[in-house]
């Protein structure tokens, strides 16, 4: 089977679906415990502020793995690695299930985000080797994503009102496995004459390409920080700051599950901008929306809280494909599975380090606001960093020959 043959699996990818599917499951898995995080502190005598903690080997993971993932698909082969992801997540969410202690919960998790730290160098580079339209795919597969966001509250929160915590990590275990399986009859062969002939004319590298790294790496540290903050927090704002709406955990998670769905809307009209016009000035709009947004959420609660914290998530979701699209005009597809590997290295070690920060900034007595209100200023980093880019004529950039 050519599936399990190295040479021969290289010439295979996924349909979009398969991957789209791939990214929704992806965030799900590592979303669960933000909802789930209040109930199984309680469930182990530990306040919200402590139990957190548990959920940063499993943050730390999803990027500092993600590395090795995308040096082993480069090595070895993308198809064989991608297969791996969701019974490696299912493995890890089935151990939380089967949690006694915090100490097993912080491992089981700590497994799902080993094997979760897959799927973005490995999926997203297969996504994109097909460059046509890449910039309206990335949105669309990037919406998938954040509906894996915003179910994760939704199913997760449902099902500890009519269970507990421990069944909202049996049930996904079951459907990442049943995914996995699918999967296995999803590969289809690619024609790489095309991609050969483009390996000829290049080294890969553009003009500017350091300076657009620099720039990358600035916008993923920032906005990883913050994606990975409003993506895990919000449910807990919500339980807290909506109080004069609902204290019904299930309406709080419904509530965050509507604002990631809309908002991750975004993702396919600005996939759809970035094909036709410069990301430079994209980015730099989506940085300010940030800032502003982000800022004036601090300030309200209840009705008013949840509309503009919907508006900020616009912004902050609609960043996501376009350091994506950046990357494929800067970078040939023989390097996009090691720098995307780094870049959600930085990304989401960035997000990792949400946990431990929110869990010392609430121990000194801080509260939600104030935090909302320094994420708004990181926002600037965002803008600088679409500044320093530079300007595309055509909105190509020019290779640089071998």
């Amino acid at each position: 089977m050519k599936l399990f043959n190295i040479e021969a699996s290289r010439n295979l990818t996924l349909p979009d679906m398969y991957i789209n599917v791939g990214h929704f499951l992806d965030h799900f898995m590592m979303l669960i415990f933000a909802k789930a995080a209040f109930d199984a502190g309680r469930h182990f005598g530990l306040g919200y502020d402590e139990i957190i903690i548990y959920g940063t080997l499993g943050l730390f993971l999803f990027g500092a793995a993600a590395p090795l993932a995308g040096w082993l698909a480069d090595k070895y082969s993308r198809s064989i690695i991608i297969i791996i992801y969701p019974f490696g997540v299912s493995l890890g969410a089935f151990l939380c299930f089967l949690s006694s202690s915090p100490i097993m919960l912080g491992f089981s998790i700590g497994v799902i985000g080993f094997f979760a730290a897959i799927f973005h160098p490995v999926g997203i580079a297969m996504l994109i080797r097909d460059s046509k339209k890449v910039g309206f795919r990335l949105g669309v597969n990037g919406v998938w994503g954040n509906m894996g966001v915003a179910a994760a509250p939704v199913l997760t929160g449902f099902i500890i009102l009519n269970s507990n915590w421990q069944l909202s990590f049996l049930v996904p275990s079951i459907i990442c496995l049943i995914f996995g399986l699918a999967q296995l009859r999803g590969f289809k062969e690619i024609d790489i004459k095309e991609e050969k002939t483009k390996q000829k004319t290049s080294n890969g590298l553009v003009e500017g390409w350091k300076i657009v790294l620099i720039s990358l790496t600035m916008t993923t540290l920032a906005g990883g920080f913050i994606f990975g903050s409003l993506t895990f927090l919000i449910p807990r704002i919500f339980e807290v700051n909506l109080s004069g709406i609902s204290v019904d955990i299930a309406i709080t998670g419904l509530l965050a599950g509507i604002v990631y769905a809309i908002a991750s809307l975004s993702q396919v009209g600005v996939g759809y901008l970035i094909d036709r016009y410069s990301p430079k000035i994209i980015l730099g709009f989506v940085g300010i929306g940030q800032f502003f947004l982000i800022y004036l959420s601090s300030l309200y609660i209840d009705y008013a809280l949840f509309f503009v914290m919907l508006m900020a998530m616009f912004f902050v979701f609609g960043q996501v494909p376009i350091t994506d699209a950046i990357l494929v005009r800067y970078v040939d597809d023989r390097w996009r599975a090691r720098i995307l590997s780094i870049k959600f290295l930085i990304n989401l070690c960035a997000g990792a380090s949400v946990l431990p920060l929110v869990s010392l900034f609430l121990g000194y007595g801080y509260n939600f606001s104030d935090l909302l209100m320094i994420l708004s200023f990181l926002a600037i980093f965002v803008v600088i960093s679409a500044y320093m880019l530079p300007k595309i004529k055509d909105n190509k950039p020019k290779l640089k020959t071998a």
